[in-house]
């Protein structure tokens, strides 16, 4: 690969895990009032001060932009905080506007860096169209340009109906209509046989996937996006039994099923992994990620980088075309999240290329 252009890096995947921790408490306490005497907390009087919410984000995600090269990035609430299967669709409602609004103001105090993707009021026992209100406020009066879907509110027991159940099609229908994807994002496990980050997230996206390769959801919505973050999962690395499945039900080539609906983030966190997603995905079918700051905070002794520094993994591959490049980091984004040309018009936003970074 060569460096005689800098793309522009927009991670589509990152999360604002650093909130003060007053947003915290607040969450820990609405689960205590409905779980432990079935009452439903009001947000009202809740509040984080501007400078509150600057400071959690100054010095953790805008300072590893800089570090590591990323020049925007798309915000979502804290996705293990999601936990759906507490309380009741209220409750679920409740904590899905708070966390959204938050994400919302980071994005006003921070607008060259940040745009939203917001979380859905999902319930085990709710109705979608609370999550259809939901994704029309933040899309059309807060301006975010996709969504976070929970493939499983019972979070880790697998109660719900598969994400390609007629159930989910008026979700399905608003966000055609609104020009928003969705990541197909698993929240925290409820069930301690399962751990979270490293096998309920995982299982989730491999899960979705096969889900999806065995509808014909796409043919009904055959403008849906959908993004299965952290590589796809078990996705990549069992590519050819995928392939031989659906060819032994008779549903044809995995590329064609994937097609321009299913895309795959580049949240691999070694080299190795993500060469492999790049030699078996076609390039138009991925996007840069870093999932920042989430599941991994910790240095790679190998690199002396941090496991979640992406960029640097994939400037580090050989045979990665500067058009490939280009593609991945952010012109692949821009065709999933037709939303963001806007926005990114709007701020100005230029890429950035630290003196840190080594290629």
């Amino acid at each position: 690969m060569t460096d005689t252009e800098t793309p522009m890096f927009i991670d589509i995947h990152a999360h604002f895990t650093t909130v003060p921790q007053a947003l915290k408490s607040w969450r820990d306490q609405q689960i205590e009032e409905i779980e432990e005497h079935g009452r439903h907390l009001s947000p009202d009087g809740f509040d984080i001060t501007d400078d509150e919410i600057a400071e959690a984000l100054s010095s953790n995600q805008v300072r590893l932009q800089d570090e590591e090269g990323i020049d925007f990035s798309l915000l979502s609430p804290i996705a293990g905080k999601m936990a759906h299967h507490y309380g009741d669709q209220e409750t679920s409602l409740t904590w899905s506007r708070l966390s959204n609004d938050v994400v919302h103001r980071a994005s006003v105090l921070f607008p060259d860096r940040f745009a939203n993707v917001c979380q859905l009021p999902q319930s085990p026992q709710g109705e979608i169209e609370v999550s259809v209100e939901e994704l029309r406020r933040c899309v059309e009066d807060l301006s975010f340009v996709g969504c976070n879907l929970n493939p499983d509110p019972s979070d880790g027991y697998w109660q719900a109906l598969p994400i390609t159940d007629r159930y989910y099609y008026p979700l399905y229908e608003a966000m055609v209509d609104l020009g928003v994807p969705a990541m197909v994002h698993s929240s925290m496990s409820a069930n301690p046989a399962v751990h979270g980050t490293c096998a309920h997230y995982l299982n989730g996206d491999t899960t979705a996937f096969m889900q999806l390769c065995q509808s014909d959801l796409f043919k009904d919505f055959p403008d849906l996006k959908l993004i299965l973050p952290h590589g796809g999962g078990a996705v990549p690395y069992h590519w050819g039994r995928y392939r031989g499945a659906m060819q032994d039900q008779g549903r044809g080539e995995l590329t064609e099923i994937i097609g321009n609906n299913i895309y795959f983030d580049t949240c691999v966190y070694h080299a190795r992994g993500l060469k492999l997603l790049l030699d078996v995905v076609p390039t138009s079918n991925i996007l840069f990620a870093s999932e920042m700051i989430g599941a991994v905070r910790g240095t790679d002794p190998d690199t002396g980088r941090r496991f979640d520094d992406t960029r640097f993994l994939l400037e580090s591959l050989d045979g990665v075309s500067e058009q490939e490049l280009a593609s991945i980091a952010a012109h692949n984004a821009f065709e999933v999240f037709p939303r963001l040309p806007e926005i990114l018009e709007k701020t100005g936003t230029t890429p950035s290329t630290p003196a840190a970074l080594t290629h």
